[in-house]
């Protein structure tokens, strides 16, 4: 029996034009979304349902979920608190949606990735079918090649804790009209997180550990994007990790202020004063990675990436990185 042979095949009423909902929850994308979920695996959430169990819950209750999603009246779940460290130190808080929101949340992603992601900028890496850390880290020695040897190394503080709901909807709502997939992902975004029995709400923030908040991060920093494109930058995004490569510390220094100023005022986010800073290639690291500071730039493993067992950093070739 099919995983989703409960979703019905009745005609619709608007063949040429389904909603945009109709298209989210037509078989197809459905059965892709089922399987990427299992493919991922992943821990249970509040309701302590596993990937295992997901088919049988499916076949016995998706008839009734799928009404509810076309209704509007659908109603997601807590997401499930997970601490995990961060390499260097400090904690990554993760919220872990129940694996029936898993699998709707990745059939939204599906759908919205084709209508947003041909428009997102040629340099964002984060998070896209086609793209990989890897090619923001060619991008990044290129840029060196040609002589720009210092970094704006931006840090979004607490991005995924702090982003703004309203702004967020409003870029979606650009491209998306159909009033119920927004009201669904509106709720998705206000999904609360449970802590010690008791659910949190939720008035900001994409919590991490969502099939749908890497898409949302894109969304919501595209304008960025564009703005960096506008200004003539050379730069790389990967998700909330963001390089902008300049040719001197003085033209970093200016670029950042003015940058500053355009996040805290347009996406009403913070760059961390700690973190973000201006300086020489060679001095920072970028998704694990960093440059050598001779004339012919290489890459190799950054110190905080390198595992215990490894006493030296490991060179990097283009080739090892395709």
């Amino acid at each position: 029996m099919s995983v989703v042979n409960s979703i019905s095949n009745k005609e619709n009423p608007f063949p040429e034009r389904p909603a945009l909902i109709e298209r989210i929850l037509e078989r197809k994308n459905l059965e892709e979304a089922y399987r990427q979920v299992v493919r991922n695996k992943g821990t249970a959430g509040i309701d302590n349902m596993t990937v295992e169990q997901l088919k049988p819950y499916l076949q016995n209750h998706w008839a009734s979920i799928k009404e509810e999603l076309l209704t509007g009246s659908y109603r997601p779940k807590g997401v499930r608190k997970v601490e995990i460290p961060k390499p260097g130190g400090g904690i990554r808080i993760l919220g872990i949606p129940t694996v029936t929101d898993r699998m709707i949340q990745q059939a939204i992603h599906q759908i919205l990735s084709s209508i947003f992601d041909a428009e997102f900028s040629e340099f964002s890496y984060g998070f896209r079918a086609g793209r990989s850390a890897h090619q923001a880290i060619l991008r990044a020695k290129k840029y060196q090649e040609e002589g720009r040897r210092y970094v704006v190394d931006m840090d979004i503080e607490k991005f995924f804790d702090e982003v703004n709901h309203d702004i967020l909807m409003s870029k979606i709502s650009r491209k998306i009209k159909d009033k119920k997939v927004m009201n669904l992902i509106r709720k998705y975004l206000q999904s609360g997180m449970m802590i010690g029995g008791i659910e949190t709400h939720r008035e900001k923030g994409t919590p991490q550990g969502s099939p749908l908040s890497p898409l949302l991060s894109n969304i919501m920093l595209d304008e960025l994007d564009k703005e960096l494109e506008k200004r003539g930058h050379k730069f790389c995004r990967y998700a909330d990790d963001c390089n902008i490569y300049v040719r001197s510390e003085r033209s970093g220094q200016r670029v950042l202020k003015s940058i500053r100023k355009y996040v805290e005022k347009r996406l009403r986010l913070k760059l961390n004063s700690s973190k973000s800073k201006v300086a020489r290639v060679h001095q920072r690291k970028f998704l694990g990675y960093t440059f050598t500071k001779e004339k012919e730039v290489r890459i190799k493993v950054a110190k905080e990436s390198i595992q215990p067992s490894n006493s030296s950093a490991k060179f990097l070739t283009s080739d090892s990185l395709k």
